[in-house]
Order: C-alpha cells, then structure tokens, then sequence
C-alpha cells in the first residue's frame, strides 16, 4: 500500500504555519481515510486536520506544542511493512523547521501566551498617600503675614487684577488696603516689589510601577497587520453609502421571532440574505481582481466578520445565495459560536466572494470597512436608531440604517456599487421577497 505523507495543512489563505495542539492518534494506531489526526492552531481557529490515506501512523514528527511551516512532513502513515526509513531521514525536525524548540507534549492554552504573572515580578510598592500641602501664608502690603482666607470670590479694583496678571502676582495672597479691604492699585505693585508671586502649583503624587507595557501581539492581531496593508495600501478603495428603512424588516423580524421551535432571525440575517440575492443579480460586485482578470463568482460565499477578544475573524457562510432567511439565521449563529470558541472548520475558514461587517451591536451609526483580498467589496452596516423622518404625512419617526459598501476601484466602478446599494436597500425595504 502507499505511503502517505502527513503535512502541516495549509488551512486559510493567511496561514504560513500552525502549531499541533494534541494528536487525536497515537504511534501503532490504525487510521482511514477522513479520520481525524489531530487538532491544530492556526492565526483563525483551532481546526480538526483529516487523514487523506489509511494505513498505520507509524510516525509523529511534531509533537504537542510545536509549531511546523505549512507543507512540512509532521507525521507518516504506512503499513507496518514498508520501508519509511528514506523519507524520515529526509524530513528536517518539525520544530526545528519552524524556528521554536521542543515544546511540552500536554496542551496547556491554545491562546497567546500570558505575560509574566504576578509570582514572576516583585510585587510593586503601593503608592504613597500625596501628602497635604498647607496654603501658603498671605502677605500684607505692609509685609505682615495672615493666614489664607477660605476660597471665594477676590475682592480687588479692575486695574488691580490687571496689573496682577501681568506681574504674577497672586491676588488671593494679598490682604487689601482699600475701602472693605479691597485690594488695590498700590498693594499690587507693593507685593510685587518684595517678588510675591504666585502660589505654588500643588505637589503632584508620584504614582508606581511601570509607565507603558509591551504587549505582544496575538496569531489574530499579527495576521491583521500583515494582511491590512497588503488590502488598503494597494487596493483602491472607494465608498457608496446608503440609508435603508428598516421599518418592514424590523416588523417582520419581530413576528418571526415570535413562532416557537423557530431560530431567531437577526437584522444582520435579513442583510446576508438580501446581499446574496443582489449578488446574483449584480455578478460584478461579486468579483475579484487577478492581475490581467477579473474572476466573476455564480455563487454568494459571505464572510460575516465575528469580533474577539484579540482581533476579528471572518469566517465564511457558503452558497447563501441558496438558502432561506431562516437557514441564514440558524448557519450564522452556529458559524458565530464557532469563531468564538476557536474550532472552525477548515472549509469555513476561507473562499469568501463577498464580505459583511456589522457594528450595529455597538450603537455604532455609520462607519467603512477594508476590503478583505482576494474579494472585490466589503459591507458595513451600522445600527438601526430610531429617527425623525420626513414622510408624505408629515414629519414622524422611523427606523433606519446606513450601510456602506467598499468597492475595489480595479474591479467596479462607482455606478455599479451604486447600482447593488440601491437593489440592495428595495429588497431591505420590501422584506417579504426575502422569505420567497
């Protein structure tokens, strides 16, 4: 039987290498076609890697916890006859390959490592209490000294407060001469002869421990910054925005959501589903860029972007185009708690046509998204508030949403983003097409 040679798989368009979280399979143990090995960390997911021939693992290169390039020979399956002894001198050590050193054979966090806890660093001093600093004594024009009166308003003639200001004198330390102990013309510049000026700025408490920290960035956030630049500095980005009423939706959603044994339908449901419908009917804005071409998708493959804690993934609901509102609903909240719990498919995790960012959970009204490459557009949606709209009977009071799409200006032009946006606000508008 042949050999087949277990790589590190290449499982997102970004991925340059992944790290093995544990063997699902042992050394000795039999395996067919479609089993799962093991369970390995990419910048996306932690994603289940399959096997693609049967036989005997009869070698495990990489261990748990190492890291190995895509493509790197992590393990051998064979039948306990063959002869593997070529391949595995051939094949450098996975973690060697990868630049890190032997790692712990027991998974101990998929996430970025911590920084240092507090047991690795002498705990810092607590800060001094600041200490009270008195009021300074006030002068009299005469030179005697009297205790600061408690603040308030400055009893002093207007050429007073003027010579005071531009001599630095602090007028709440002068005890007045004047008629009720008004502060005058003469006890101003007497003071300021014996150089009283201004009072003392408060101490300011010196506060402890470190000014700044470093923090390092996660397999997510390091992915974002490699690939960002790579979409906003030479993609041509410009941007078509649109408000939508989403009084209709809005009504419908709520009667939908009220029928039992039924997945609850988001706003962000109803805008895949009219997307994929406008995809079809705009091809062009479900297009890519390929250098001396432009690839035109027949099917609507949605990135619908899932905030973390450490960055934002895009995972990918597939041939939307295809499905009701409601298989939209229940795909994307499972796609969702997916991409939370670190455990993506790895079909899910690339081969978006198309992409939509939603902030309209963080009451955000309106904002540009950047394209994602390979794909040509990208969707914001703001949040649906509660406005003053003015209407054939008059002024009143309506739900509406702003969307934004972003176009790469090699792909499409203006008029054709213009165009979807304004197909893709009538079937938003007239949401029962979307339940057809």
């Amino acid at each position: 039987m042949a050999i087949t040679k277990v790589v590190m798989p290449k499982l997102s368009e970004a991925m340059e290498s992944g790290k093995i979280i544990k063997w699902l399979k042992k050394e000795g143990d039999r395996v067919q076609g479609g089993d799962i090995l093991a369970e390995v960390e990419t910048d996306k997911a932690d994603v289940e890697m399959e096997a693609f021939g049967a036989g005997v693992l009869r070698k495990i290169l990489a261990q748990a916890g190492e890291k190995a390039p895509v493509g790197t020979l992590i393990g051998v399956i064979a039948e306990p006859s063959d002869d593997i002894s070529a391949l595995l001198a051939g094949a450098p050590p996975a973690a060697e390959a990868a630049g890190v050193g032997a790692a712990s054979s027991a998974r101990k966090d998929t996430r970025p490592e911590a920084a240092p806890t507090a047991a690795a660093t002498p705990p810092a001093p607590a800060p001094p209490r600041p200490a009270v600093v008195p009021a300074p004594a006030a002068v009299t024009a005469a030179g005697g000294i009297v205790m600061p009166a408690s603040p308030g308003r400055v009893k002093a003639s207007p050429l007073a407060k003027k010579i005071a200001a531009q001599s630095g004198v602090d007028l709440r330390l002068l005890e007045g001469t004047g008629p009720g102990g008004r502060i005058i013309r003469r006890d101003v510049e007497q003071a300021s002869a014996r150089g009283v000026s201004a009072r003392p700025a408060a101490a300011v408490p010196t506060l402890a421990g470190p000014e700044y920290e470093d923090r390092p960035l996660s397999p997510i956030r390091a992915t974002i910054a490699k690939r960002m630049p790579l979409s906003k500095a030479p993609v041509p980005h410009f941007y078509v925005t649109s408000e939508v009423a989403m009084d209709r939706a809005w009504e419908l959603r709520e009667e939908l959501n009220a029928i039992e044994d039924q997945p609850k339908v988001s706003v962000n449901d109803f805008v895949v589903r009219a997307s994929a419908l406008t995809l079809m009917k705009h091809p062009e804005i479900n297009a890519s860029f390929q250098g001396d071409s432009i690839r035109v998708w027949r099917r609507a493959h949605i990135g619908i972007a899932v905030a973390l804690e450490d960055g934002l993934i895009t995972p990918v609901l597939r041939d939307c185009q295809a499905k009701s509102l409601v298989q939209i609903a229940e795909e994307a909240r499972g796609l969702a708690e997916r991409t939370r719990a670190r455990k993506l498919r790895a079909t899910e995790l690339s081969g978006a046509t198309f992409s939509i960012s939603n902030l309209g959970m963080f009451d955000v009204a309106e904002f540009s998204a950047i394209i994602n490459p390979p794909e040509g557009a990208i969707l914001a949606v703001g949040s649906v508030r509660r406005v003053p709209v003015v209407e054939d009977a008059g002024l009143g009071v309506g739900r509406r949403m702003m969307l934004t799409l972003a176009c790469d200006h090699r792909v499409m032009d203006g008029a054709m983003g213009a165009r979807f946006l304004q197909d893709l606000k009538r079937l938003l508008e007239e949401p029962l097409r979307l339940l057809v």
